[in-house]
């Protein structure tokens, strides 16, 4: 658990990039050492990472526990899960995937009926199961224990079985030139296969996405149709967007990008 101060720097962190010690001092009036006794506790959670007079929002090549990384942008991803939920008709089928966002789709989703979801993640399912209204279907194959994640071979071929109206996927971190990226090669295999078996894709990620990196390729922004974020930092990344004709849908601005189409029938 982390206390209001430490969630204000990483607040902080998130849309800076980088924080430092002695600025955190003066604006929270304590002690230099406070504010690294505060970073250390940051850093021991992989939230952030210490540099040279302060810290950095965590981003290498292994990847952020995953129950501190539901603690970053939560409220964010609580407004991107409303979002994209609401794109989601009643008696849909859908795939969702392994993420603390698609969890938050899934959340939102409790009050809709009649759908069938299909997934590779125990949290969505547990979340779900207790609905009636709905069908939770799940992915057999090696449960991930750092977050309950299903992946590997047997969930590929069991993914590639269906063929469902929608698929809310997430990634771990974009590219300026449009590529989603994740950290397991296994988990993005299943990824692909949900890319790949449905018609409509809603990619649902927060704008700190932008500023992570991560080495496996899930794929390119161009298969997607519709992306929900509350903002999209990147002005490249915007401009391929409205090229490739995919709907934005930015909840920290509570409106969609003005000439990009309805693309919410199924392709």
């Amino acid at each position: 658990m982390i206390i209001a101060r430490q969630q204000e720097i990483l607040d902080l962190a998130k849309r800076t990039g980088k924080v430092l010690v002695d600025t955190l001092a003066n604006k929270f009036d304590v002690t230099p050492q406070t504010i690294r006794k505060d970073l250390n506790d940051l850093c021991g959670k992989r939230l952030l990472t210490r540099v040279h007079g302060g810290a950095v929002l965590s981003s290498s090549v292994e990847n952020v526990h995953y129950d501190a990384r539901r603690m970053i942008a939560s409220g964010e991803k609580a407004d991107i899960g409303r979002a994209a939920a609401n794109l989601i008709p009643d008696n849909a089928s859908l795939f969702v995937n392994i993420g603390t966002t698609t969890e938050a789709v899934a959340q939102a989703l409790l009050q809709h009926s009649g759908l069938m979801v299909i997934t590779n993640n125990i949290n969505v399912a547990n979340l779900m199961r207790p609905y009636q209204g709905s069908q939770v279907i799940i992915a057999g194959g090696l449960v991930r224990s750092t977050d309950g994640g299903i992946v590997g071979e047997a969930a590929v071929d069991f993914i590639n079985q269906f063929k469902v109206d929608f698929a809310v996927i997430g990634a771990s971190a974009i590219d300026s030139d449009g590529v989603l990226l994740d950290f397991d090669f296994r988990e993005v295999r299943v990824s692909q296969a949900i890319l790949a078996n449905a018609r409509h894709v809603i990619l649902a990620a927060d704008a700190t996405k932008h500023k992570r990196t991560a080495p496996v390729r899930i794929g390119h922004i161009s298969q997607i149709h519709t992306f929900v974020t509350d903002h999209c930092p990147n002005g490249g990344f915007r401009k391929l967007v409205r090229e490739f004709g995919i709907r934005l849908i930015e909840t920290g601005e509570t409106k969609a990008m003005p000439d990009a189409p309805d693309t919410m029938a199924a392709k």
